[in-house]
């Protein structure tokens, strides 16, 4: 079986026997013997072509199909992304994880991964959907990226769009926070956010905004 663990906040080590998915290009060193070669349809263990070309539609219809390799073989694999800091999230049985494609690294076999559709965010870079991983068989572990230090958060919380990596149970909300000021240029610049109900839920968010998709204040 592979585990992931972490080294030295910037690196992930896969390590064991058997086969994982990661992000094309991942890989910055291996010891021992892996093999890769890239996904064309679906990471999940269907038997069913019809249902492995529908998630692919579904991805890259979204804008969240990540590029994917299988890694397969036995040893130390090392994956690293742009020297962004690296999280490790194990999930129990049944639990989903929402993931900004960007910012997903790496996941188990233990994971099925697909996207679901968010309904908000068309105003940010945040998008209206997401990638998602839930945790269907053994060792579901997901690794994720940061630019800098992740901020991890419980819910109920309200996040800025274009900071939020991942989450845990329901869905956000998207809240606005738009009036006649905002027109003239008289805004604190916070007019859009995700607001998270459910208590007791976790939500990772990074200390580097994405670009905003939209400018609506007057210089």
């Amino acid at each position: 079986m592979i585990n992931f663990r972490n080294h030295q906040e910037l690196t992930c080590i896969a390590e064991g026997d058997g086969h994982f998915f990661a992000k094309v290009g991942a890989m910055v060193a291996y010891t021992g013997s892996f093999t890769q070669e890239k996904v064309l349809l679906d990471t999940n263990n269907t038997k069913s072509v019809f249902k492995s070309v529908l998630n692919l539609a579904a991805r890259k219809l979204s804008g969240e199909n990540v590029p994917i390799m299988k890694v397969i073989g036995n040893g130390s694999y090392y994956m690293a992304s742009r020297a962004q800091h690296i999280s490790i999230i194990t999930l129990q049985q049944g639990q989903s994880i929402g993931v900004e494609g960007e910012n997903l690294l790496a996941f188990t076999q233990g994971c099925k991964y697909g996207v679901r559709f968010m309904g908000s965010g068309v105003i940010s870079q945040k998008g209206m959907f997401t990638s998602n991983l839930t945790a269907t068989g053994d060792n579901p572990q997901v690794v994720i990226t940061t630019s800098g230090n992740p901020i991890i958060l419980e819910t109920p919380c309200v996040v800025d769009p274009d900071a939020v990596v991942c989450w845990t149970g329901s869905d956000p909300q998207f809240k606005t926070d738009v009036n006649w000021k905002t027109f003239l240029g008289q805004t604190s610049g916070e007019t859009y956010m995700l607001e998270f109900n459910s208590r007791g839920e976790t939500v990772i968010i990074q200390p580097c905004e994405r670009i905003s998709g939209l400018n609506v204040s007057i210089d």
